[in-house]
């Protein structure tokens, strides 16, 4: 017998993912810090263009893509959209929410901060407006970010914004690419 398309879960995605929602409030409460590790991060990864180039970015994609997600699974619950905004929005994930709302809360945050879809949650835009408020870089929450491209699903978003920053460093300098 076919399974139906659409099945009810038992439990809502806040109890399946309590522990990496647990780590993503810390993430929030210590944006300041972590703005200064992504900061060095890009550095580092801008700072390797050359390596990449030379090897190539699609072949360097797969164990980035690897770590990447490893580490931003932990910290943010990240789902790997391949457009990661992190900077931008208190270090809080938009794709954790329920709606994927990438510009700020719906209409319907509850009185209590909470999320109207997942009413345990506290709405992911609350949380991003708390840790833009810590970080150097805060005013950045206030940048229109554009529909996910869901093409990039699974890609590298640290691989991205390094061949990007390249080419406006290149374009920067006058080099030809």
């Amino acid at each position: 017998m076919p399974k139906a398309a659409y099945q009810p879960s038992k439990a809502s995605p806040v109890v399946r993912s309590r522990a990496f929602y647990t780590v993503r409030l810390w993430s929030v409460k210590h944006s300041k810090g972590l703005e200064v590790i992504y900061r060095a991060l890009a550095h580092v990864f801008l700072k390797l263009h050359p390596f990449w180039n030379f090897i190539g970015y699609r072949r360097a994609e797969k164990p980035v893509v690897f770590a990447e997600k490893f580490v931003k699974s932990f910290l943010f619950d990240c789902r790997m959209c391949g457009q990661c905004v992190l900077s931008d929005t208190g270090m809080s994930c938009p794709m954790n929410c329920p709606k994927s709302l990438r510009n700020g809360p719906c209409g319907g945050v509850r009185a209590n901060g909470n999320c109207e879809v997942e009413p345990d949650m506290p709405c992911v835009w609350v949380e991003a407006w708390k840790g833009s408020q810590n970080m150097a870089q805060g005013d950045n929450i206030f940048k229109v970010q554009p529909p996910v491209d869901h093409s990039l699903k699974g890609s590298s978003s640290w691989l991205r914004a390094t061949s990007e920053a390249a080419a406006e460093k290149n374009v920067e300098n006058g080099v030809a690419k």
